[in-house]
């Protein structure tokens, strides 16, 4: 599997900056990074569901669209690969590197990114980085990269409140042309969780449904298709 995002790739629009909730410094700082407008190298720490991944994808996006080479890699995806992974990446103005957690503790991953940090910085490439906390905090057994990300510019980010979910589960309603009243809204979150990324994805198939039937999204139109699934 190529770690870089296919060029043909278009991003979805829920990926893209304008529909991150919150935060308008970090949204122009992660814009002027992407662009080439600023050289800071980012790193974004907070936990699940606080859009590290979003702003990642956005300003691969941002990159893309300015005619810039920008990659986005999930660490995840390449535990015990991260090497070959990397490699695959020369030439990038902008590389996203998603999820530092998956090889903390790792030493030939860890030892891979260290010496393509170094390279990526003497070649001018922009870096942005997440992961679920700031590299002192997670389990690096590499001290010179837990140095070298320190020199990044940090963000700490915080999750969603309800309030907040709700208010980015509308929009994406929105831009699918649905319309997602209170009761539905509560039905969703109480049967299928919180999670954005669960949610988002239903909702593609939501939206389907409610088209080939013909009908509103509501709570007893909501209960028959979850129980079909």
């Amino acid at each position: 599997m190529s770690p870089q995002l296919p060029l043909a790739l278009k991003f979805p629009p829920d990926q893209q900056l304008a529909a991150f909730e919150g935060n308008a410094q970090l949204q122009a700082l992660v814009a002027a990074v992407a662009r080439g407008d600023s050289e800071d190298w980012l790193y974004l720490a907070g936990p699940s569901a606080s859009g590290k991944t979003h702003l990642l994808l956005a300003a691969a996006d941002i990159a893309r669209r300015h005619g810039d080479a920008a990659a986005y890699l999930p660490l995840a995806a390449c535990v015990d690969r991260v090497g070959i992974a990397l490699g695959g990446l020369g030439g990038s103005g902008l590389v996203c590197i998603d999820g530092l957690d998956a090889i903390a503790g790792n030493l030939a991953d860890e030892t891979a990114l260290f010496h393509f940090h170094n390279a990526a910085r003497q070649a001018g490439a922009r870096l942005i980085y997440s992961a679920t906390g700031m590299p002192a905090a997670l389990a690096f057994v590499l001290p010179d990269l837990v140095s070298r990300l320190g020199q990044c510019t940090r963000v700490s980010l915080d999750s969603l409140d309800e309030a907040g979910r709700r208010q980015v589960l509308r929009q994406r309603a929105d831009r699918r042309g649905l319309e997602l009243e209170e009761a539905v809204l509560d039905y969703l979150f109480r049967r299928v969780g919180r999670d954005l990324a669960t949610l988002t994805a239903l909702l593609d198939r939501i939206d389907h449904a409610s088209l080939a039937a013909q009908r509103r999204v509501t709570v007893p139109f909501l209960r028959e298709f979850l129980e079909r699934s």
